[in-house]
């Protein structure tokens, strides 16, 4: 067996290590504490953070895909310009199928869906993991580091809604609301200081976590 194949050679166990690091031991909001731009500012609903979520997994995908596929034969000298031109061919598809058949998402998510091409989890995973990496692990990794991302946005947005609004809409259709917030919301949580309220509660509790964790 050669040095590529061994390389490519499938462990389960990393497979799931790379994929479950990124939504807990490196989760790209609680932990690394990056892409807050799009967290602040589209965390104002739980449909905003599906959409983003969803959109950022698809970009990790991608990218991470053909960038560990073209790996080896990526100069190092031009390797960020490749990375971004790949990132920036797939959010330019996410971009064309939410403005067709998502309009009201496109508008509602406006700047900041065509901004994931300078997301810096997306360029980071890239240059860290998936110019280094095998496909399959790259995959986890991406996926890992989505899911990561997304379960953050939804945390942050239904905590947001709920407490901003009183009741939690979901794709048009109202699952819930509760009495007292919805007849005097607390307005502050969807604005900007509420999300860095809520974001920063969170950072706490996931730090509690670690350190207890270590003890």
């Amino acid at each position: 067996m050669n040095m590529e194949e061994l390389e490519e050679r499938f462990s389960a166990k990393k497979f799931w290590k790379e994929l479950a690091k990124g939504i807990i031991l490196t989760n790209p909001v609680f932990v690394l504490v990056l892409g807050l731009c799009p967290t602040l500012a589209v965390t104002t609903s739980v449909n905003n953070a599906l959409g983003m979520g969803a959109g950022v997994i698809f970009v990790l995908l991608g990218s991470n895909f053909i960038i560990s596929i073209i790996r080896k034969i990526t100069p190092g000298m031009v390797r960020i310009p490749v990375f971004i031109v790949v990132i920036a061919s797939f959010v330019t598809i996410l971009s064309l199928v939410f403005e067709a058949y998502l309009p009201p998402l496109y508008e509602s998510l406006g700047i900041y869906l065509p901004l994931i091409v300078v997301n810096c989890i997306i360029l980071g995973r890239a240059e860290v993991f998936a110019s280094k990496n095998p496909i399959i692990y790259s995959i986890a990794d991406g996926l890992g580091a989505g899911l990561g991302f997304t379960i953050a946005l939804i945390i942050i947005s239904f905590l947001r809604e709920v407490l901003g609004t009183g009741s939690l809409v979901i794709f048009g259709k109202q699952l819930f609301s509760i009495p007292v917030i919805s007849t005097s919301p607390l307005s502050i949580f969807i604005m900007p200081p509420g999300a860095f309220i809520i974001i920063a509660l969170l950072m706490a509790l996931f730090r509690l976590i670690g350190v207890l964790k270590n003890e």
